[in-house]
């Protein structure tokens, strides 16, 4: 299977922490696992800013784990017009409409994009 990770979940999964659940650990482990260009940009940003504690070569490490990259589509971004407001996070939303547009299984721990229909939600 396939899945998109969202940002908090790729971060977890780096630093082995012990808030990603065992379920979402094997899927990560054994599919073939998509990480949003949008995940990349908000650890870049809430970094600098100094929200979030990230390390500094993502980048490198989202290779060495094999995940697969997800750019920003025009697609994605068409999507978000039927979007229902559920989540106002940018960035959230835009991994929510990436998820459903390539029909990939979203991991997340965030209960409000459960309210989406037609995604394959995982909890994280």
């Amino acid at each position: 299977m396939s899945y998109l990770i969202d940002t908090h979940v790729l971060l977890w999964w780096l630093a082995d922490d012990p808030q990603l659940g065992e379920g979402a650990r094997e899927c990560i482990r054994t599919g073939a696992v998509w990480v949003s260009t949008a995940a990349v940009w908000e650890i870049v940003i809430k970094k600098r800013i100094g929200k979030l504690e990230a390390p500094d070569d993502i980048d490198r490490q989202i290779q060495e784990q094999d995940f697969y990259v997800l750019d920003i589509k025009l697609p994605h971004v068409m999507a978000l017009r039927s979007l229902p407001d559920h989540h106002s996070d940018p960035f959230d939303r835009i991994q929510i409409a990436q998820a459903a547009t390539e029909d990939l299984a979203f991991i997340t721990k965030d209960k409000r994009i459960r309210r989406y229909e037609g995604i394959d939600i995982l909890t994280a």
